[in-house]
């Protein structure tokens, strides 16, 4: 059960870097420099994170789905793969627009992006927790062996 409870740990962590993010990233905490600051490299480090964990499910999830001769497991592992990519291009647009140049002076266009960019993301874990881990769980392919 390692690659599950490590999906489910970074799924964890990376939902407590948006509910942390979300509590600072007010207008009026965002005009303080040193908080602004923090908010930008949180947003760097969860990039980073979103990046590791769509980077480990291709390699330690996706594969034995793939292989596996239930062509539902096969379905659903497309079905994510396809749906990360629109995710990687939002994060990258939004790390291109917003985040390259440290400019630290946060307007409401990029509040608006910064929300919606955690929606994207929420929606996302959500999806794994209730279709994808059940599924894998379910199928026992990742159980632990003895």
């Amino acid at each position: 059960m390692k690659v599950l409870d490590d999906f489910r740990g970074r799924q964890t962590e990376i939902a407590q870097m948006i509910s942390d993010l979300r509590a600072i990233m007010t207008p009026e905490q965002l005009k303080i420099r040193p908080t602004a600051e923090t908010a930008h490299k949180l947003l760097c480090d969860l990039g980073q994170k979103l990046k590791n964990h769509l980077s480990a499910e291709d390699k330690g999830v996706y594969p034995p789905l793939l292989t596996h001769e239930d062509p539902k497991l096969k379905s659903l592992a497309w079905g994510f793969i396809l749906g990360q990519k629109p995710l990687r291009k939002q994060f990258e647009s939004y790390h291109q627009r917003w985040l390259k140049d440290c400019n630290f002076e946060f307007t409401q266009d990029f509040m608006d992006a910064t929300i919606e960019l955690f929606d994207a993301i929420e929606l996302r874990l959500d999806r794994e927790s209730s279709v994808l881990l059940p599924k894998l769980e379910q199928s026992g392919m990742f159980a632990a062996r003895a």
